[in-house]
């Protein structure tokens, strides 16, 4: 292969690194994998047309080897076969270098894009109501009108056959409730119209916050297990990208990236070192190292696959979690004989919810790698090859 035609190759893999990468905040995973096909296809397109034709001439030697008797033209060809040969090893190391080039520059792209996408999540899990708002929610004690019951029952209590609460069981709900109605009935001193009254003004309350109470707690606990492991999720993403550039000597942390804007530093070091490579690459006493730094290029990719892996499951796993919250906040069967009474809280917390299940089947879904496209950026090889 002519050192003309290696360097068009290097040409169109320096042209990627420092084009592509500083593009990449638009860009999507999906239209990332795309590009990884076309500019695979495009390196294994020029390697074979390069070797078709050295694979003709290699046929054309043999021919004629087979014929010759001339001694002298023997030698010649035995030469000539043996160049031909080495031509197509190279080719081959050089192909499969030139695929490596691509496959690492897109797991550069496609770490930066999850990040995002984690830290995103991450705050979405934050804004979630706190424990104290779905307290409030779900508590009857924390609502004026049951309260204002409270107090009207307390008032008119019997000092000698009534009792009070302590602080701890009248935040309970359920001793809190069972308390007020079992002393609004045994209230002498008012009269039934009163007390169904009274029943009549806190009944919507009361049969929302006994009902919901439990799936209104499952929702933050299980919220607040979403986010923890979404937090481990970015701690094994920012290890990643630790790995993945420590061939090219880039030693800033991903969150120092991020919030610098670093990323041109990334890329300056990534085509030094591409530079190294591509410089030692053709030197026969050399392959060793160009070879070791190939697989230095490889090893993060097989890396980041598997957080690939990890983060679908989680995806997945906050999708499903997130559906079960939306059928559990629709299950209040009386939500429109009460629809008056309801928190307002209560229907911006359902529409959060169903906000989350649309995000999480498009802004987070999971990134689609798999079958073919797997095959592509573990092998660099094209599904119809």
């Amino acid at each position: 292969m002519t050192p003309f035609v290696n360097r068009s190759i290097v040409f169109l893999i320096f042209f990627c690194t420092s084009f592509c990468f500083s593009k990449s905040n638009n860009k999507t995973i999906k239209s990332i994998l795309q590009e990884l096909q076309s500019e695979t296809h495009l390196i294994q397109e020029h390697y074979n047309i390069t070797n078709q034709k050295l694979y003709e001439k290699l046929e054309n030697v043999t021919r004629e080897l087979r014929i010759t008797r001339i001694i002298e033209r023997q030698v010649a060809l035995l030469i000539q076969k043996d160049e031909l040969q080495e031509q197509l090893r190279n080719n081959k190391i050089f192909e499969e270098t030139d695929i490596s080039k691509i496959r690492y520059l897109k797991g550069l792209q496609i770490i930066k894009i999850l990040y995002e996408k984690t830290l995103s999540l991450d705050h979405h899990f934050a804004s979630v109501s706190t424990f104290n708002e779905i307290n409030n929610l779900s508590n009857p004690n924390q609502y004026p009108e049951f309260a204002k019951m409270k107090d009207a029952i307390k008032s008119k209590q019997d000092k000698k056959a009534g009792f009070n609460l302590s602080s701890i069981l009248g935040d309970n709900i359920y001793t809190s409730v069972v308390h007020s109605l079992v002393s609004l009935f045994a209230d002498t001193s008012t009269s039934k119209a009163e007390k169904e009254k009274s029943l009549k003004d806190v009944e919507c309350i009361l049969d929302f916050t006994l009902r919901m109470h439990n799936d209104l707690n499952t929702i933050y606990f299980e919220t607040a297990f979403l986010q923890k492991s979404n937090e481990n999720i970015i701690k094994e993403l920012e290890q990643l990208f630790v790995d993945f550039t420590k061939p090219i000597k880039y030693k800033t942390s991903l969150k120092q990236c991020r919030n610098a804007d670093d990323w041109d530093a990334v890329r300056e070091n990534l085509n030094r070192y591409l530079q190294e490579l591509n410089k030692i690459i053709y030197d026969d006493s050399q392959h060793n190292k160009a070879h070791k730094m190939q697989i230095n290029l490889e090893f993060p990719i097989d890396r980041l696959l598997q957080f690939v892996t990890q983060y679908n499951m989680h995806i997945n796993q906050g999708a499903k979690f997130y559906e079960k919250f939306g059928i559990m906040l629709n299950s209040y069967e009386n939500e429109k004989q009460c629809e008056t009474k309801i928190p307002p809280e209560y229907i911006k917390l359902k529409a959060n919810i169903e906000t989350s299940i649309e995000s999480f089947n498009t802004a987070y879904k999971p990134v689609e790698i798999n079958g073919s496209k797997m095959k592509q950026v573990l092998y660099g090889i094209n599904e119809y090859d």
